[in-house]
């Protein structure tokens, strides 16, 4: 299939950057414009303080501020993916993020300025200045974090420490993106097939049995060489996080990692003691998926692969958001009509074309948000349409109800309102699928995101716990003892119906997420409360879809847990975890009953 380029694309395939700034010259012209903020910033130092008004008139420009940072970036960002080879928006990219970088050192002061205003005086402010009332949990929210502030001095060595703190990842990236290459994976037939980091998951989901083998041993044969490397690099990983957390008072790497997001750390402890408790669930499915393929042994390389016969589910766009209206009409005719709205006035970019960034995402500036797709006509795709316009849309009512300070709502929730989306979904084609085959194959679908999402996330974040108890106690981050934590893991969560490959105690080796501080355990939370507020909707109608469309128009106004709390799912409790793994139990029940016909 050939790539078109860009300029050959159907214009109403594309999005409308033009809603954003309506040339390349109108974005120059702003950027000039922002190029006072720096000095507008630092004409508050010292000041934030002295007065109400003073300090208003402070938080007021911020908002400004990010405002017209929002529209900057996200008009060029989206311009540069739209063809990444592009050197213009490249520079453009550079220019902006250049002035955002003196945008922070001029605001550099401005935390233990609103540290140092003593609660009465504060309180005075609010008197006095009706306005700052709407920043209060905003500046609370700054407050609250006074234990875990060091002094000026301190802060600006700590953000000198800070260059270096990316270096674990970077040379993660550098060994695993750039250093690492495979041998050649060979088939049934003798056949070689180049094995790189895209090729070996199409492998492992092929049917092609000794292909997935032969990639897997090749994979993680070169990975047991650089173990080592891995290890130390993981290591440094850990230490940095702990280095950073304990300068700063916290108890443990955990502690400020959550505490960003106001989660409290039982969210954590919870979500992998409730997985553990749904472990013969996970049992369950192993063994079903080694009856359904009908091999003597179950391997790790068994996993992807289809557990039910493959079937033509083709699926165009058009009728992709026809699927997407009928599947989301009980969010109701409000919801509806923002959705259609989307698809109307050019929110989406459809279709690959040569250069366009790879993959899918909704970003969400304040004039509306924007959906990157490569669209190929698959299930996967009308789901992935689905999932970002459930992003977009939590982003369209957060910016369209919240003033601009509360509009941005935290990554603990990020989750909830694409998944919940794919939920509904799901439940419409089971409802409206009577085929035996397509059912089957949608319920197997189904159970790989319970699979991949709660149980596997939940697994990593067990992993990261595990990998930075040991740097906080001063204890190796060895390969040996990676390799040791991550072996039994597997033989907790997958149980006694699979093989132990040795080599699947080297996955940790290739997971880039343990480099991104205690962010994985949000994957699983996130779905767990999906699948429990799609359940709530179906079931109980207008009062639950109230309470979800109020969730998704919250922002940052209350901290995450308590938004869900309003949605009627409470995250503090393992009830959530529970309740879902029950529907995977269920989806269980159906597909060996199907497949029984």
């Amino acid at each position: 299939m050939s790539i078109p380029e860009r300029k050959d694309l159907n214009q109403a395939d594309t999005w409308a950057l033009e809603d954003i700034f309506p040339s390349d010259e109108a974005w120059t012209a702003a950027l000039e414009a922002a190029k006072g903020y720096p000095a507008q910033i630092t004409a508050y130092e010292g000041r934030l303080g002295e007065s109400g008004e003073t300090l208003l008139a402070y938080l007021r420009l911020d908002d400004e501020m990010s405002l017209a940072f929002d529209a900057l970036i996200n008009y060029v960002c989206r311009r540069g993916d739209e063809d990444t080879r592009v050197a213009k928006y490249q520079s453009m990219t550079a220019q902006v993020m250049n002035l955002l970088t003196q945008v922070s050192a001029a605001g550099s002061f401005e935390t233990n300025e609103l540290l140092a205003i003593p609660d009465d005086t504060l309180e005075a402010f609010y008197q006095s200045t009706p306005g700052l009332e709407l920043y209060r949990r905003c500046l609370d929210n700054v407050r609250r974090k006074k234990a875990h502030i060091l002094s000026p001095a301190e802060e600006k060595l700590l953000a000198q420490a800070g260059q270096i703190s990316d270096d674990p990842e970077n040379i993660f990236s550098m060994l695993n993106d750039a250093d690492l290459t495979f041998p050649d994976a060979i088939d049934s037939q003798g056949q070689p097939h180049t094995l790189t980091h895209g090729t070996y998951i199409p492998m492992m989901q092929g049917s092609d049995r000794a292909l997935r083998k032969s990639a897997f041993e090749n994979l993680y044969g070169i990975y047991r060489q650089f173990r080592n490397t891995s290890a130390a690099a993981l290591g440094a990983q850990a230490k940095q996080q702990w280095f950073f957390a304990s300068v700063r008072k916290y108890p443990s790497a955990l502690a400020a990692a959550l505490d960003g997001t106001e989660v409290p750390e039982s969210v954590y402890y919870n979500l992998i003691e409730a997985v553990h408790q749904n472990f013969p669930a996970m049992y369950r499915y192993v063994r079903l998926r080694k009856r359904l393929m009908g091999v003597d042994e179950l391997h790790f390389y068994d996993l992807y692969a289809p557990m039910v016969a493959d079937v033509d589910f083709k699926v165009e766009f058009e009728e992709a958001k026809e699927l997407a209206r009928k599947a989301l009409a009980p969010l109701g005719e409000d919801y509806l009509a923002i959705l259609e709205e989307g698809f109307q006035n050019r929110w989406i970019d459809v279709y690959e074309n040569a250069g366009k960034r790879s993959g899918a995402y909704s970003a969400g500036p304040k004039v509306h948000p924007y959906v990157l797709l490569n669209y190929h006509d698959t299930l996967n795709d009308a789901f992935t349409l689905v999932h970002e316009m459930g992003h977009s849309l939590h982003s369209y009512l957060s910016n369209k109800n919240q003033p601009t300070v509360y509009s941005d709502y935290v990554i603990f929730v990020a989750e909830v309102a694409s998944t919940c989306n794919e939920a509904l979904l799901m439940e419409y084609l089971l409802q409206v699928t009577t085929d035996k085959a397509k059912r089957a194959y949608l319920i197997n679908y189904f159970l790989e995101q319970f699979r991949t999402t709660l149980y596997r996330q939940t697994m990593f974040a067990e992993f990261e716990l595990k990998i930075n108890e040991l740097a906080q106690s001063g204890q190796g981050v060895t390969a040996d003892a990676c390799c040791d934590i991550y072996r039994q893991l597997n033989r907790d969560y997958f149980g006694p119906d699979i093989v132990l490959d040795e080599e699947i105690a080297l996955e940790w080796a290739r997971i880039p997420h343990f480099y991104y501080n205690y962010y994985v355990y949000q994957y699983a939370t996130g779905y767990a409360a999906a699948i429990a507020l799609s359940r709530r909707i179906l079931r109980e109608g207008d009062s639950a879809v109230e309470d979800y469309l109020n969730f998704l128009k919250g922002g940052c106004s209350k901290p995450p847990i308590e938004l869900l709390k309003g949605a009627g799912v409470d995250m503090s409790t393992p009830q959530p975890i529970n309740d879902a793994l029950q529907v995977f139990d269920g989806l269980m029940d159906e597909l060996e009953a199907l497949l029984e016909k």
